[in-house]
């Protein structure tokens, strides 16, 4: 397949025809050459088109109404519930909780999880290539619980001192949490065996995947991580959606991570009862 497909010509005229925002000229005569894709991709023409045509036809609060409107975008925000868990690897769709982006599903984990099981003295494990998305929320955790961090180290040609881990994984971390892809250096990290080892120390893990889902073909199920996120902006989706994927076990024992609107299952004056799984967050 792979083979079949590398035969294939590469036609980049027809390619930049898909994206609309590639047709202006940054001056006379001069097309738009744009080369930050790790930091957000650009829109396809069909996704676009899809947008516009939810609103167009489609536009209602999801999972809040019962007249056609809202029952057509509930089904349709859920199939893609459906296609993303299957995209990714995850037979468990409710396992599938939708963020603003993937900085948000850092948070969530830290808010809910980190908040509630880490105790003043637990070890985090996290890698000098991080994203400021899996630094600073596990930093503000460990400011507020009293928590360590310690820091894989990279060598240098961009990868990750793996011995400096073995070491690191002796001390009996709690949270192992790190990129699958560098949006920096490109490096892609061993994140399969590394998740093995810190699973065999004891620790939970974490993969910020929001540069690799968008360039390989990723199966969450294999990796067996706890915790995985990644941003529909840096795939060619919509900026404003995220993707949290977590084992169901830990959704289930995590509290909401704000209150409102259909994280709630019953709600009184004085107390409420959180929907169930993945609609509590």
């Amino acid at each position: 397949m792979h083979a079949a497909a590398a035969s294939l010509p590469f036609d980049v005229e027809r390619l930049r025809s898909e994206f609309p925002i590639l047709g202006r000229e940054t001056r006379p005569g001069v097309p738009l050459v744009y080369l930050d894709s790790a930091a957000t991709s650009q829109k396809p023409r069909v996704v676009l088109e899809a947008m516009t045509a939810f609103y167009e036809h489609q536009n209602a609060n999801i999972h809040r109404g019962i007249h056609r409107l809202a029952e057509e975008a509930t089904e349709s925000f859920e199939s893609a519930r459906r296609r993303i868990a299957a995209f990714v690897g995850v037979s468990d769709a409710a396992e599938i909780v939708f963020t603003r982006n993937a900085t948000e599903s850092i948070n969530l984990v830290a808010s809910t999880w980190g908040r509630t099981q880490m105790q003043s003295g637990d070890l985090i494990v996290l890698t000098e290539m991080e994203h400021h998305a899996n630094l600073v929320p596990w930093q503000m955790l460990a400011a507020e619980k009293g928590l360590r961090l310690a820091h894989i180290p990279v060598d240098e040609g961009g990868r990750l001192d793996l011995d400096a881990y073995r070491e690191l994984l002796s001390r009996g971390p709690r949270l192992v949490a790190f990129t699958t892809m560098s949006n920096v250096l490109g490096t892609i990290t061993p994140a399969v065996a590394m998740t093995a080892q810190a699973h065999d120390a004891g620790a939970l893990v974490l993969l910020d995947a929001a540069q690799s889902v968008p360039h390989l073909p990723t199966d969450f199920g294999a990796l067996n991580a706890d915790f995985a996120v990644f941003s529909g902006h840096k795939m060619c989706g919509p900026t404003g959606i995220g993707v949290l994927h977590a084992r169901r076990e830990l959704l289930e024992a995590m509290p909401p991570y704000q209150g409102g609107g259909d994280m709630i299952k019953r709600v009184s004056l004085t107390s409420f009862t959180p929907n169930d799984v993945p609609h509590k967050f």
